[in-house]
């Protein structure tokens, strides 16, 4: 066995996009870090779809970058095609998604690491997890190299004893062409962690010279594109279309009549699979009134011809998925550079972790990424920022950084995660926020960027750029609720050409721009009193405005929240002698081990019961400490 003499205070296990968050925090935070990973070529590397954000995504990717993560700036360098999504809804549920040159992003990353001080990158297998005292010594790989760390992060992805599926054909790997990492997931179980069996896929890449685009319809993005990162001012870079098909009842015909050789439909796979993005046999079988499913041919990057076919993720054998891409409008005489195929791997129980990643079991070893359940690259970078957050705040003895449901999207995912745990892979959507309007991706900087400036992830100078954004916005507002507009001819026939209600009566200009036809930018065509400002800044102050009412309720539901979240619960808390509660409520209790009085009350099955006699018996125990 050779030790390394050099002691690092954080040692990030994985080079996925959790791992690349988590090194990048910790380094950046002034903390000796160590990145291993299988095969340093494949940091950040997309495993799947070519694309950052989608629907609750895009929320994660602006949090990330609030807090002085990556992401955003990666994708802002290297997107082919930016939109924003459910533009026609709310701005609550409003979702940025951009495709990426999947070369480039990953390059971008890896050069990033490799620039970044404090950080050494190396190359190696991690098979064990040495601990000693119920404390992580370190980590020890395939070539018996040990390497001593104050703190570990795991971030091993899909990688934790993965298998891999196309059609009846089974072999083991991380992902096709990588290894699985069998050892390290038996060295976990040999600790004690709870663990389950979770199962994702992907597509076949397509030939991009052998597809008929004259058959398809072509996909722009939004123009000019708007960037992730409240940083970046402008993309730059030559954008490209997507390309939309559909499956046929042809299509689904062949799919039908090869099920009995699909690893899913034979028993094959045992692991639970993604709900929300099933595969095209799923699809098929699931929806049997639909004789199509929509596909969107991605391109890869510039600088290749590959196309990824989003929404035919299949495990089934490759003359099948031949068969079936043939029989696609504009794929009839494709071929596939790479099989699209299933993989199964090993995740933990992740109400085995504290809110800051840190596991219960093992003191100063925290987990980030699909290993807790997760599935998607943004899931997996917001967990490995805050392990790397976490991490660094732990070894030099400062207070951990815990979002809550209330503060963010990143604290909506890790509490479903610590506190309900997951039968499937978790996903990230809008509709699992309570208070989603108030946690808009608009305003991510304004609510986490002074937490990423405190904990030094923040230059001083971004920071201060948002606070003059905050000012602007507090002062306009302040400022349009005194200026009053009056009945006039022009402004009149302005409003009856946008749809509304010409004025009677003088109105303020705040009380017009509450009105749902009316923006900023027709506010400043009507009033010369009305200011000119950056885009972001116009764009807080109309929805501040325009959804007042509805944010001041939210904002009463999130007071209430934190007097629950306020009432602290010992970590060694015996809660088997609390009389009254049932023997089924104390084992959830025993077993999740919650933080706050709010944590318990979102446990399966604790009732509001059982929850009133557990404050009582807290507040009984403070008056007598």
């Amino acid at each position: 066995m050779f030790t390394y003499p050099e002691k690092y205070k954080v040692i990030v296990v994985g080079g996925g996009h959790a791992g690349c968050e988590a090194a990048l925090a910790a380094s950046r935070m002034g903390c000796s870090t160590l990145l291993l990973t299988m095969n340093i070529n494949n940091i950040a590397l997309m495993s799947c779809n070519p694309a950052i954000g989608g629907l609750g995504k895009g929320q994660l990717v602006k949090e990330i970058d609030a807090l002085g993560g990556e992401m955003g700036k990666a994708i802002d360098r290297t997107g082919i095609q930016f939109r924003i999504l459910n533009t026609h809804k709310g701005p609550a549920v409003r979702s940025s998604r951009a495709q990426a040159d999947r070369e480039r992003y990953r390059l971008y990353m890896k050069k990033v690491l490799e620039d970044q001080p404090n950080l050494d990158l190396k190359q190696g297998i991690v098979e064990e997890i040495r601990v000693k005292n119920g404390k992580v010594l370190g980590v020890e790989t395939n070539l018996k190299e040990l390497f001593i760390g104050e703190t570990v992060i795991i971030c091993p992805g899909t990688f934790l004893d993965g298998l891999i599926h196309v059609g009846l054909v089974s072999f083991s790997g991380g992902r096709m062409g990588d290894f699985s990492s069998r050892k390290l997931s038996e060295s976990l179980k040999k600790l004690g962690f709870r663990w389950g069996r979770f199962k994702t896929g992907t597509c076949p890449r397509l030939d991009g010279k052998s597809i008929d685009f004259s058959k398809l319809k072509p996909q722009y993005g939004d123009s000019p594109p708007s960037p992730f990162s409240f940083s970046t001012e402008r993309v730059v870079q030559e954008q490209v279309p997507c390309f939309i098909t559909y499956t046929n009842p042809k299509t689904h015909k062949i799919i039908r009549e090869n099920l009995d050789r699909s690893p899913l439909y034979t028993g094959i796979i045992k692991g639970t699979g993604v709900r929300y993005c099933p595969s095209i046999e799923d699809k098929v079988m699931r929806f049997p009134d639909k004789d199509r499913h929509q596909i969107f041919l991605e391109p890869e990057g510039l600088e290749t011809c590959e196309f990824y076919p989003n929404g035919l993720s299949t495990s089934l054998p490759l003359d099948v998925q031949i068969e079936l891409l043939h029989s696609i409008e504009g794929l009839e005489e494709v071929k596939i550079v790479r099989p699209g195929y299933g993989i199964e791997h090993d995740y933990i129980d992740p109400t085995q972790l504290l809110p800051t990643l840190e596991t219960k079991l093992i003191e100063n070893l925290y987990f980030a990424g699909q290993i807790n359940g997760t599935t998607g690259y943004e899931e997996a970078a917001a967990q490995g920022l805050i392990a790397g957050i976490n991490a660094a705040l732990k070894v030099k003895n400062k207070s951990p950084l815990i979002l809550d449901r209330s503060q963010a999207y990143i604290g909506v995912l890790i509490d479903d995660l610590i506190t309900r745990g997951t039968n499937e892979p978790y996903r990230m959507f809008t509709s699992r926020v309570e208070y989603r309007l108030s946690l808009r991706e608009d305003n991510a900087d304004l609510r986490l960027r002074e937490l990423g400036y405190k904990i030094g992830l923040v230059e001083k100078e971004k920071y201060k750029r948002v606070k003059e954004k905050e000012r602007i916005v507090e002062e306009e507002i302040s400022r349009l609720k005194k200026l009053r507009i009056f009945p006039q001819k022009f402004i009149n026939e302005k409003l009856k050409e946008w749809g509304t209600t010409p004025l009677k009566d003088s109105i303020t200009l705040e009380e017009l721009l509450r009105r749902p036809q009316i923006t900023y930018k027709r506010l400043k065509l009507i009033s010369k009193e009305v200011k000119d400002f950056l885009p972001s800044e116009e764009f807080q102050i109309e929805v501040q405005v325009k959804y007042r009412g509805y944010i001041e309720r939210e904002r009463r539901e999130i007071q209430k929240f934190k007097r629950m979240e306020k009432i602290k619960i010992p970590l060694n808390f015996d809660f088997s002698k609390i009389s009254g509660l049932s023997t089924e409520v104390k084992e959830k209790l025993l077993r999740f081990k919650p933080l706050s009085l709010g944590q318990a009350s979102r446990i399966s099955g604790i009732t509001p019961a059982a929850i009133s006699l557990l404050m009582v018996h807290l507040a009984q125990r403070k008056r007598n400490f």
